[in-house]
């Protein structure tokens, strides 16, 4: 496919932090995408919580297929705006390499714990993985990638941090939250891709769980509008195929909604290169009636779902589980293994150990350390 003249050319990347040699027969972006798949960080996404503990059911999302998730709505739209494939899925199977077990109550126990130590962002620890954490390669630390992969990884970051990464990396991936710049149309489209991908699978984990019934979301427009247009085509249609092809056209409209806003948006900025589209405002967007729409779905999620009495317990379970290990290793060191033992900067140290666990291992640890059993 030929790349759009603001897309991110292989050849003209910004390069690796350690210089090495072009590869035979794939491209800078390829080589990110593989490096990512054969790291230990991708394999441990499978046992990481996405909503649902590892352990609560076989079919709900994990880390792991959310980000295989993210990546093919990511690559379905980059190739309709004539993007790069390659770097779209590289960024979307990376994005989540720094999440903490038990989802977004591991993060938050986390960040309690670091409190006033530099505290914890885990898309800044997603970085931290490929810079620094992953051991594969005997030259370097972390996998090496490309500025534009690493770019992309990093979503989100304090102004604090962005600071602290501009210093040790001049004009690097920090830059843009201190200058408001934006990153690539790459990346831009990864972030949207993860929002589509985490509304959708979170109605059907939500459905499947027995924590929210279709009846209550035809209070969301967004959803009801292709159900009743599913519903009214094949009138006999129930349960789980009326959701999931409910969820499939909701689907589509968001994808389509994004291609044409963007393509209308390129049109009127007119970026010439990738680093004019940088320059721009964001380019990637939802239409306004569609960010309305997916905003009110985002809030249903949060009241009906994330906020679920049922999801609130075993929140409340990982949180105290995640302090309660920070505290012990803080404590003894030695109950980690020694490679982070010999660290520095200790609490640093058990962040990373932590953040690096698996739901079923951490709750083991916990168990092993405390001697009392938390999460089943």
């Amino acid at each position: 496919m030929t790349l759009a003249r603001y897309a991110c050319d292989p050849a003209q990347s910004r390069g690796r932090r350690y210089p090495e040699s072009a590869a035979p027969t794939r491209t800078e972006f390829q080589r990110d995408r593989d490096r990512i798949v054969h790291s230990t960080a991708f394999r441990r996404l499978v046992y990481k919580t996405q909503v649902f503990l590892n352990h609560e059911g076989d079919l709900f999302r994990t880390r792991l297929t959310h980000s295989l998730e993210v990546a093919q709505l990511a690559r379905s739209i980059a190739r309709a705006l004539h993007l790069n494939e390659d770097l779209v899925e590289a960024i979307a199977l990376a994005h989540d390499l720094g999440h903490t077990p038990f989802g977004h109550a591991g993060q938050d126990a986390l960040d309690d714990c670091m409190a006033g130590k530099g505290g914890f962002e885990h898309n800044l620890q997603s970085l931290r993985v490929v810079d620094e954490l992953e051991e594969r390669y005997p030259s370097f630390n972390g996998l090496n990638l490309t500025f534009e992969t690493r770019e992309g990884i990093l979503k989100h970051c304090s102004r604090v941090n962005a600071q602290q990464l501009e210093a040790a990396e001049p004009n690097g991936v920090g830059r843009r939250f201190l200058d408001r710049s934006q990153p690539s149309l790459e990346a831009q489209l990864c972030n949207l891709a993860d929002e589509i991908a985490y509304n959708a699978h979170d109605i059907d984990d939500g459905v499947r769980s027995g924590l929210i019934t279709i009846e209550q979301l035809g209070e969301v427009p967004l959803f009801e509008q292709y159900r009743w247009a599913t519903a009214r085509e094949f009138p006999d249609l129930q349960g789980r195929r009326l959701l999931y092809e409910s969820i499939r056209r909701m689907l589509s409209a968001q994808v389509y909604d994004v291609i044409d806003c963007t393509r209308a948006a390129i049109d009127t900025q007119a970026p010439g290169t990738a680093d004019q589209a940088r320059a721009s405002k964001a380019l990637v967007n939802f239409s306004a009636a569609m960010r309305e729409q997916s905003a009110a779905l985002k809030r249903f999620l949060l009241h009906n779902l994330y906020r679920h009495p049922q999801v609130m317990t075993t929140t409340g379970q990982a949180k105290q589980v995640v302090r309660e290990l920070f505290s012990a290793y803080l404590e003894d060191p030695s109950r980690m293994p020694a490679d982070f033992t010999s660290r520095a900067d200790l609490p640093r140290a058990v962040a990373d150990y932590i953040a690096g666990m698996t739901d079923r291992f951490a709750a083991r640890e916990h168990e092993r350390v405390t001697g009392r059993k938390l999460i089943a």
